[in-house]
């Protein structure tokens, strides 16, 4: 790839969806009919943050969901679905078939929420069996080359960077906006106009209709950021609507004042978005209906972890970030009008690691030989009441650290119970040993008594099941929980952008914070690097000082004045290899500031 500079480039709705007029390749572009026509379309939704509860037809009596109401009436469900506590593995695990802690995938932030790019994934499965493959939304899994989703099996994506919109992955000129935001298009920066979610759906909707002309089947992978914080920037019609209603009455905690107004406050948000969701998914049937679509397009909805607040879960307890129930359950309807019995519900115990293998054995493509997962699929159960399912156990895990740590913050389950240990997540490590809680999840599914002393036996067997299972996905590779590699100067990417999201630090990605970024030279060269400043981490304080930059052996520094926002750090010599990039700002006063971000071009 030539030598660029980092360009925004704005459209309105319609030009963006021209500039976004996905051109497809491959052996079955432009040949219509040239897959047999029993295999169908998928179209996969996962939306963030929204907790198992936030739907009319989960018991929700505030929350307007009549769209999804109607998708769930007319679909097939698994009645006990689970996904991760957090964003990064449950997407992991959906993409892949396989257990996050297989694919280096651990956490949200700081370099762990990257893919190992060595996985397969099931875009690239349906890639390869000829289908036109699309994300408009969120990642997650890895912003630079290789690890984003055009290195990955999709030809066009539609993605914000990082964790989501308002989070230090972002251009800085982004400033936040959920409205009008700044996304990257196939690698791009381009400007958009509309509230976030009717971007993805729109560019979404475009796709299908260009894959439908092609005559290639399709499978769309429509992630959304809401309704993930910040609450600052939402469709304001439905908040004013929200906040007439009772919102009270579905908040888990009682509070009073001031802390209940900002709550009630921050739901009226929360809700706005899930109804702007909703009100897609609206368009999206009536969009297939419309085309002639439905019933040969596969339509699977789910959510990626629990609620960002406390409030109604159903008959659970817990949020997001927890391993009890209402922190890991997500509905998940699968609507197949001319395959799936609308109604069916089956209540086996499943995960995201099946939603892969599902859908490869819908749309009748076999795994690669020699990829091993860890899911089975769905469609045996959904389809024959007197199908087999062998007992399984499944279990999940998360809580911050470079490292898993044994027995911290975990769940594990059969059929029937269930041993967790809920310790501090926000931790790297086990405060003493670990407090086992055992529940029997279909007699007690809102884990309101430990049966733990009761029962040893059982705690003896899930503990072991336990013990089998991480000692499995711990050793999957050598230097298992190390985080991939950025790789600088190739022909797939340049500029490479590095942000806080995937930098090495032991201080988070905040304001002041310091990290370093591990990095692959492909090429060695000569590089330019940009850097951007963490301007707001001078608190009052004048800025400027000494920049210096590291990366393998060089060192450069330069002296910035007080208004500077960036430097730029030209004609570097880098060799072939590996290297870390670290930036350091000296403040006048003696303070010490990593980098916001560094751009790096190979000339």
């Amino acid at each position: 790839m030539g030598n660029r500079t980092t360009e925004t480039r704005t459209y309105s709705p319609t030009a963006l969806l021209l500039a976004l007029g996905f051109t497809f390749w491959g052996p079955w572009s432009g040949v219509a009919g040239a897959m047999p026509l029993e295999r169908p379309n998928v179209v996969l939704i996962m939306t963030d943050d929204q907790g198992v509860g936030d739907f009319g037809c989960m018991g929700n009596r505030i929350i307007e969901t009549p769209h999804l109401d109607a998708m769930a009436g007319r679909s097939a469900s698994m009645s006990t679905f689970y996904v991760c506590p957090v964003c990064t593995p449950t997407r992991a695990c959906l993409m892949t078939g396989r257990y996050n802690y297989r694919t280096r995938a651990i956490d949200t932030y700081v370099g762990r929420a990257m893919m190992d790019p060595e996985e397969v994934t099931v875009a690239e499965v349906l890639k390869e069996a000829g289908y036109a493959t699309g994300i408009f939304g969120k990642w997650h899994l890895g912003d630079c080359y290789p690890m984003r989703p055009i290195d990955q099996g999709f030809e066009e994506a539609l993605v914000l960077r990082g964790g989501g919109l308002a989070q230090p992955s972002e251009p800085r000129e982004n400033g936040r906006r959920y409205t009008d935001p700044i996304l990257f298009h196939n690698g791009q920066q381009v400007q958009t106009t509309g509230y976030c979610t009717d971007v993805y759906f729109a560019a979404a909707g475009k796709f299908i209709e260009q894959a439908q002309k092609a005559g290639r089947p399709f499978f769309v992978y429509l992630p959304t950021n809401a309704p993930h914080s910040p609450f600052h920037d939402v469709p304001e019609t439905l908040r004013a609507h929200y906040q007439q209603k009772d919102l009270a009455s579905i908040l888990v905690d009682r509070l009073q004042g001031k802390k209940k107004a900002s709550e009630i406050d921050r739901l009226s948000r929360i809700a706005a978005m899930i109804t702007n969701i909703d009100q897609n998914v609206g368009r999206l049937f009536a969009q297939l209906d419309r085309l002639e679509l439905t019933d040969h397009t596969l339509v699977i909805f789910l959510v990626d972890n629990g609620p960002n607040s406390r409030r109604f879960v159903g008959p659970f307890r817990g949020s997001k970030t927890d391993v009890l129930e209402g922190g890991i359950r997500s509905p998940l309807w699968l609507h197949w009008p001319t395959r799936l019995q609308p109604g069916t519900t089956r209540d086996e115990v499943a995960a995201h690691i099946d939603l892969m293998p599902t859908i490869l054995e819908a749309c009748q493509v076999e795994l690669p030989a020699g990829l091993k997962i860890d899911g089975r699929s769905l469609l045996p159960l959904l389809e024959d009441p007197a199908a087999p399912w062998p007992d399984r156990i499944l279990a999940t895990q998360w809580h911050r650290g470079d490292r898993p740590v044994r027995y911290h913050h975990f769940m594990i389950r059969d059929a029937r119970w269930k041993l967790l240990n809920s310790s501090n997540f926000q931790q790297d490590h086990l405060t003493g040993p670990p407090q086992l809680e055992l529940y029997d999840l279909l007699a007690d599914p809102g884990e309101l008594h430990n049966l733990a002393g009761d029962r040893p036996e059982m705690v003896a067997r899930l503990k072991d099941a336990y013990d089998r299972w991480f000692d499995d996905v711990s050793s999957t590779r050598p230097d298992n929980y190390a985080p991939p590699r950025i790789v600088l100067g190739s022909m797939h990417e340049n500029p490479t952008v590095l942000t806080r999201q995937d930098w090495r630090s032991d201080d988070g990605w905040g304001r002041g914070a310091m990290g370093h970024w591990k990095v692959t030279v492909a090429r060695g060269g000569h590089f330019d690097l940009r850097v951007l400043l963490d301007v707001d981490a001078f608190q009052g304080q004048a800025g400027g000082g000494n920049v210096e930059l590291r990366v393998a052996d060089v060192a450069a520094r330069q002296t910035v004045s007080g208004e500077a926002e960036s430097c730029l750090f030209q004609d570097v010599a880098l060799p072939e290899g590996e290297a870390q990039v670290e930036v350091v700002q000296t403040l006048k006063g003696g303070k010490q500031l990593g980098a916001y971000q560094v751009i790096v071009t190979r000339r």
